[in-house]
């Protein structure tokens, strides 16, 4: 008997994972989701792993659990993955005190934040075109340019 089961929020083409309570501030959590926006995984698992940020590490967890989200459980090819969204959320924040002068005090914020990594499945075309230009981003507008240009071609 058991709870009926969910339909998929995600396409077919796509697995995510989720990191939560990263004790880190979503602002600086967010430079370092914006690295590997857009990229191959095995070049965004590169930088991370030489990314001298302190969050890079869980932020390197988290891919790979999409990864593996992407092969075991949807049958995704690992060779022709994109991390297609990796964005940033707030969490709880612990709200702490600090001593001041003459009796009084000060908050002190320390933040939690969580990321959400989402990977896609792609064309070889289009995961050739975001190795080319190195910056992986705006995988969707090569892919609109390069079927243009083919358009073009055919109609002369």
């Amino acid at each position: 008997m058991g709870k009926p089961s969910r339909e998929r929020a995600l396409p077919e083409n796509e697995a995510k994972a989720v990191a939560r309570n990263l004790r880190i501030s979503p602002q600086k959590l967010n430079l370092v989701a914006g690295l590997i926006r857009g990229k191959p995984v095995e070049q965004a698992l590169a930088d991370l792993e030489f990314s001298r940020k302190r969050i890079s590490d869980d932020v390197r967890k988290c891919l790979m659990s999409a990864i593996a989200n992407a092969e075991n459980n949807h049958q995704l090819s690992i060779d022709q993955l994109i991390v297609a969204e990796a964005y940033v959320g707030k969490n709880l924040i612990m709200k702490r005190f600090h001593a001041r002068g003459r009796g009084r005090s000060s908050v002190v914020m320390k933040p939690f934040s969580q990321i959400t990594v989402v990977v896609r499945e792609v064309e070889e075309e289009e995961l050739e075109n975001s190795r080319k230009r190195g910056n992986g981003g705006k995988v969707k507008k090569a892919a609109a340019k390069s079927r243009s240009e083919e358009a073009a071609v055919e109609a002369d």
